[in-house]
């Protein structure tokens, strides 16, 4: 092994007894470890932020397979050399079983005609795709390849897994054994910590940490709780305003609000607008939920937030982060009713779908005099000259006599 080269390629897992973490796809009883230790692998799309295993377990794949295994990048390939792969496959000179598998880095970043260059030879078998994406591919990959491939989502390493990996590369001699570092299994589990579960993170600070330090008189490299910290790079937990995690903050930020959370709905807040979300957009949102969510438990939500997106759409930012929060809170913190709305998709449901009759003439419209004499307007009771301003008339069509929309409950006064 070549020390010259990062630890964290170093330390890449050669078989999947090496792999450490993803048990929830890759424990001995899974689909996905048993096709690959019988050499039986379909398509596979592996989905899930940076430093996961991504690529380390197509490298493990490349380790096992009797088949061809190619490896391109997306961001620096293209179709011409795809087109290369296949020829090179489909010759059975060169490749007798006629198939190979193709892993993609950074699959979301091929545009559709590369994309479409790969779907017949997945489709028939030729190639056996594997994509590793950070972003969600139901979003950024072709349909027609996502149907013909098993989409599985890594999750970030835990604090015990990327612990266990660091403390492997200590006592490897692909790792840091030969540098005779010391080190506190404490300090050595803050780094982990710090990683947010990216493994990658992690291994580049320890290096960093250990060809940084002088060597103390004895030969040994002392890595102290200060050098860890100044090592290793926490990574900016925020999301990328244009990718999967834009629509799971904002799905969050909302039902937060909804849920009656206040302090969840400002986390998920904050996190928007450090992430560059659109101050309109978001304040948009806070208006569907004071509509939909608070309803007639509080209408003065609705005047509230309606009011807090015109302020933000004429202060702008960075003010109008204040102007959010307080909507926020407020909506978070009204009653709740959805009477309203429910009330509003059950007569959707019953205009779209049933034969609901006719309106009743005498609450019908008589704008030109002549339509008085079909019965346009006749008997029509105005509600005003009655004792307060009511009074009991039909107003529903036969048809629809008796049906109840607006149910209110327990939080409406």
């Amino acid at each position: 092994m070549d020390l010259n080269k990062p630890l964290a390629y170093r330390m890449m897992p050669k078989t999947l007894e090496e792999y450490v973490g993803q048990e929830h796809i890759l424990g001995k009883d899974k689909i996905l470890y048993r096709t690959i230790k019988a050499d039986r692998l379909s398509s596979i799309i592996l989905w899930g932020p940076p430093g996961c295993g991504k690529t380390s377990l197509a490298k493990v794949i490349s380790n096992t397979t009797k088949n061809k295994f190619y490896r391109i990048n997306a961001v620096t390939s293209g179709v011409a050399e795809i087109k290369a792969i296949i020829e090179e496959t489909s010759n059975l000179l060169l490749n007798p079983s006629g198939r190979c598998i193709l892993f993609i880095d950074e699959i979301h970043r091929f545009n559709k005609l590369q994309q479409d260059a790969l779907l017949p030879f997945v489709e028939n078998g030729t190639v056996i795709l594997i994509g590793a994406t950070t972003e969600n591919p139901y979003f950024e990959v072709n349909k027609a390849l996502i149907s013909r491939s098993m989409v599985c989502k890594l999750e970030p390493l835990s604090v015990e897994d990327v612990y266990k990996v660091l403390k492997n590369s200590l006592n490897s001699e692909e790792g840091l054994k030969s540098f005779n570092v010391k080190i506190s299994d404490d300090t050595l589990r803050k780094i982990a910590e710090t990683s947010d579960g990216d493994v990658r993170n992690a291994l580049n600070g320890l290096e960093v940490a250990v060809l940084t330090t002088k060597v103390d008189e004895n030969g040994v490299i002392n890595i102290t709780d200060e050098i860890a910290k100044q090592s290793v790079q926490r990574r900016k937990v925020i999301f990328d305003k244009n990718g999967d995690s834009h629509y799971d903050n904002i799905s969050a930020f909302i039902k937060s609000m909804r849920g009656s959370d206040p302090d969840a709905a400002v986390f998920y807040l904050a996190r928007a607008i450090a992430g560059g979300e659109d101050p309109v957009f978001l304040a948009r949102r806070i208006v569907i939920a004071a509509a939909e969510d608070v309803g007639m438990a509080n209408p003065k939500a609705l005047t509230i937030a309606t009011s807090a997106m015109q302020a933000v759409t004429m202060v702008g930012m960075p003010e109008a982060r204040i102007i959010l929060a307080e909507a926020c809170v407020y909506v978070a913190t009204s009653p709740k009713s959805n009477c309203a709305y429910l009330a509003l998709e059950k007569a959707l449901e019953d205009v779209k779908t049933k034969d609901t009759g006719e309106i009743p003439m005498h609450i019908r419209n008589a704008p030109q005099e002549g339509m008085k004499e079909f019965g346009y307007g006749n008997g029509y009771k105005y509600p005003h000259d009655f004792p307060h301003h009511m009074v009991e008339q039909q107003y529903l069509p036969d048809k629809m006599l008796g049906t109840k929309y607006y149910i209110k409950d327990d939080t409406v006064e």
